[in-house]
């Protein structure tokens, strides 16, 4: 399904739906700077803590899937609005906040409210932009916005946090959701009345929802991501952590049965059928795996080893933010000329290369000697991969799915940042630990910070050797694409 709007225009509605996406990431890490004040204003203990940070995340990741194909069933632009509403009220809730209870509950709301814009959004971008140049520039815009949104949100934390006060992080997350619903209202355009449904591809807004398959698959990725938090803390053989893996085991099972089942499952067959949607999420984890991590490490050794304050900390996001929109602006260009796949495999070695140099880290270095050309490389690698694999991840998905193929990739991305987390976490403290036997502290953190880094250097050096797999495309047919147009080779590739 189209949206078609003579009266509005696409690139004010791209502006608005970028906002949207800055907005979610935003939140994903403005948080992470300010953690110190926040457990000394709230009192909350170093469990609670980890806990601000998780529940958004944990509900952000869970919900993603749900959030998507009600985008599809109910409308986007109505479960956008909403998604934003949500967000916004949460945000102004966790800065009103004066108990952990309050504080930690408001945040998982924020990521009840992601979880609903950002498949939204980004279904709305494909709405708007048919395959070609245009959906390449729009998405390089999307690009651009979601790597901004988490560097700024390191330097907003800090900022906000040194002149006015942790709870003005949220106010300022809630000030700028208003702003992005009031844009979407005037600017998004309400899509045209669904046409008939076909018996192989049910169209937006028909259709019953996959209430038990929701509740499985959400169930499990929430078992899942706790299961990866709580090790973080508690240690990889916990009786809990096993718990919950086992109960991420018993629910995907139930889950894969449920869809055996059900006329019209939350994941149908043929989402897997259109394009690279398979390889392209699964390379999407990987990358995610790296991210999120990333942005945990980095503020963390800054402060902790290099004795920066939460502004400075901020500050030294800037070059790697500006990579990013540089990267995200030249990916569409550079895939025309030289094909996605190539792409995909020449921004993944250059973010390999910016994490091997980190992993070079020294406990007396500087930012400029250690960080700020990791940084520039890292920031080019990652948004140009990013830009690319959202449009092979969501690249021949008929249009009637567009809302559940941005809530897998956004998926895959979450879990495999919670996963990459987890594990990274677990090595950094096993080095730091080590190596604070015969080592003085700060040297000890930097020894864990350096194992961090060279293992994400690994994964991404890995996952450039499987992009080949891109190539691999699925060719849909009418049945199993809808009504939407047929995916286009060219366009695909990147070559004309």
């Amino acid at each position: 399904m189209r949206i078609t709007a003579t009266t509005r225009s696409p690139g004010a509605a791209l502006a608005v739906l970028a906002g949207a996406q800055f907005t979610v990431m935003l939140a994903t890490s403005i948080v992470n700077v300010a953690l110190p004040q926040i457990r000394d204003g709230i009192g909350l203990s170093d469990s609670g803590t980890t806990w601000v940070v998780n529940a958004y995340g944990l509900a952000f990741g869970a919900l993603l899937l749900a959030g998507g194909r009600a985008a599809d069933l109910l409308g986007r632009r109505r479960v956008l609005l909403a998604g934003l509403a949500v967000f916004g009220a949460a945000s102004l809730a966790a800065g009103l906040a004066t108990s952990s209870p309050v504080l930690i509950a408001a945040r998982a709301l924020q990521g009840l409210g992601a979880a609903a814009i950002a498949p939204a959004a980004l279904a709305l971008v494909m709405d708007l932009f048919p395959p070609g140049p245009g959906r390449g520039r729009a998405l390089g815009v999307w690009g651009a916005v979601s790597g901004a949104g988490g560097a700024a949100g390191v330097l907003l934390g800090g900022a906000l946090t040194q002149a006015r006060g942790w709870q003005w992080i949220f106010f300022a997350v809630a000030i700028g959701t208003v702003l992005v619903l009031v844009g979407a209202v005037i600017s998004v355009p309400r899509a045209p009345a669904p046409v008939p449904a076909t018996a192989t591809a049910p169209v937006a807004g028909s259709g019953r929802f996959d209430l038990p398959g929701t509740a499985t698959v959400t169930l499990a990725l929430t078992a899942l991501v706790w299961g990866l938090t709580t090790a973080r803390r508690s240690g990889w053989t916990d009786t809990t952590v096993l718990g919950a893996f086992a109960v991420t085991a018993v629910l995907l099972t139930a889950f894969v049965l449920v869809e055996r089942r059900h006329p019209n499952p939350l994941l149908p067959p043929r989402l897997f059928r259109a394009g690279r949607v398979t390889v392209g999420n699964a390379l999407m984890a990987l990358l995610g795996s790296v991210w999120i991590a990333l942005f945990f490490f980095l503020p963390l050794y800054q402060q902790q080893v290099l004795g920066s304050g939460p502004l400075v900390t901020g500050l030294g996001q800037l070059p790697l933010a500006a990579a990013n929109m540089l990267g995200s602006t030249l990916a569409p260009r550079i895939s025309r000329r030289i094909g996605a796949t190539a792409t995909v495999t020449a921004a993944l070695l250059t973010e390999a290369a910016g994490l091997l140099w980190l992993s070079r880290i020294s406990a007396h270095g500087s930012y400029a000697a250690d960080l700020l050309g990791p940084g520039i490389l890292i920031g080019l690698g990652l948004s140009i991969a990013f830009v690319q694999l959202t449009a092979l991840s969501v690249e021949g998905v008929a249009p009637q799915d567009a809302g559940l193929a941005g809530g897998l990739v956004n998926t895959s991305r979450q879990v495999g940042g919670a996963i990459g987390l987890a594990v990274l976490a677990t090595l950094a403290g096993t080095a730091t630990a080590h190596a604070a036997v015969h080592q003085p502290q700060l040297e000890a953190l930097t020894a864990g910070y350096r194992i961090a880094f060279g293992v994400c250097a690994a994964v991404l050096l890995a996952t450039a050797a499987l992009a080949p797999l891109l190539t691999r495309r699925t060719v849909t047919g009418p049945s199993e694409a809808g009504a939407g147009p047929a995916p286009q080779p060219a366009a695909a590739d990147g070559r004309h």
